[in-house]
This record gives C-alpha cells, sequence and structure tokens, in this order.
C-alpha cells in the first residue's frame, strides 16, 4: 500500500510540471482514477455492509420468528442508510468528474 500512494505522491508532480495545459490534463486524469477508486471501495463497504445486516436478520428471525417483522423493518432502515452512504460517495464522485473544483 505504501509503495502505490508513494507512486501517486511522485507521480503527482508531473500535474504541476511541464505546460500549462498539461497540469489540467493530469487533474482531470487523476480525478478520473478518484472516482472510479472510490466509488469501487464505496461500494465494497456498502456491499460488505449489506452483506452483514442481512446475514444477522436472518440469524435473528431463526432464533425468534416472532420478532421477524420487527427485524425486517429494522434491517430495511439500516439497508437504506447504507445505500445512503454509497450514494454520497456517487455525487461527490460526479461533483469531481463534471465540475471539477481544483481546476
Amino acid at each position: 500500500m505504501k509503495k502505490f500512494f508513494l507512486l501517486f505522491l511522485a507521480l503527482g508532480a508531473f500535474a504541476f510540471a511541464g505546460e500549462a495545459g498539461a497540469g489540467a490534463d493530469m487533474i482531470k486524469a487523476y480525478s478520473v482514477v478518484a472516482a472510479g477508486v472510490g466509488l469501487g471501495l464505496a461500494a465494497l463497504g456498502g456491499a460488505i455492509g449489506m452483506g452483514h445486516t442481512a446475514a444477522a436478520t436472518i440469524a435473528g428471525t431463526a432464533r425468534n420468528p416472532g420478532l421477524g417483522s420487527k427485524l425486517m423493518t429494522t434491517m430495511f432502515i439500516a439497508l437504506a442508510m447504507i445505500e445512503a452512504q454509497v450514494i454520497y460517495t456517487l455525487v461527490i464522485a460526479l461533483i469531481a468528474l463534471y465540475s471539477n473544483p481544483f481546476l
């Protein structure tokens, strides 16, 4: 992980060196990479969280079938909150791609 960080840090020097137009192109390129990586990590984290939520709900319903409807309602609220975090990441990625504040 340190190697990738140092690689991106070293490549960041190229964004500010060279011609005036080349820096803007590098910032756009880094924005695309950052949006892709950010969305990937957010989707991965959301999927793991949703899996744990569903597993816990199924286990709770198996232990006490009478609470199944209450657990299901709580699970859907938790899934909506988890999905909201992924949607927030999507919004930030779209802002970074289309109205880039770094240019």
